[in-house]
């Protein structure tokens, strides 16, 4: 898996607990419409350090896996670049 750093800006809620709202990637600002997912690797190991991890969907119908390094407070995205969704795709996601 690569990494790629971001900047991220976070919501905290009630809980403080942070969630990505928006990115910057490369030149690009990615506004998110929804956290899909999320997950802590909770194991503090040289090979798999504490992270916690946010499968997200941007405004334009893109999924991304973002990790946070939470001792480091780093932000990357993981993976691939994402590859457009087709327009009969998205209307079906937004039909729920």
């Amino acid at each position: 898996m690569w990494l790629t750093p971001l900047t991220v800006e976070c919501h905290a809620g009630a809980r403080a607990e942070e969630r990505p709202r928006r990115f910057r990637w490369e030149s690009r600002r990615v506004e998110l419409r929804e956290v899909l997912d999320g997950w802590c690797q909770v194991e503090s190991l040289p090979e798999w350090p504490r992270a916690d991890y946010f499968k997200v969907r941007g405004a334009a119908e893109w999924d991304y896996l973002l990790k946070h390094d939470p001792e480091a407070d780093e932000w990357f995205v993981c993976g691939p670049p994402p590859e457009p969704v087709s327009p009969a795709r998205r209307a079906q996601r937004r039909a729920g």
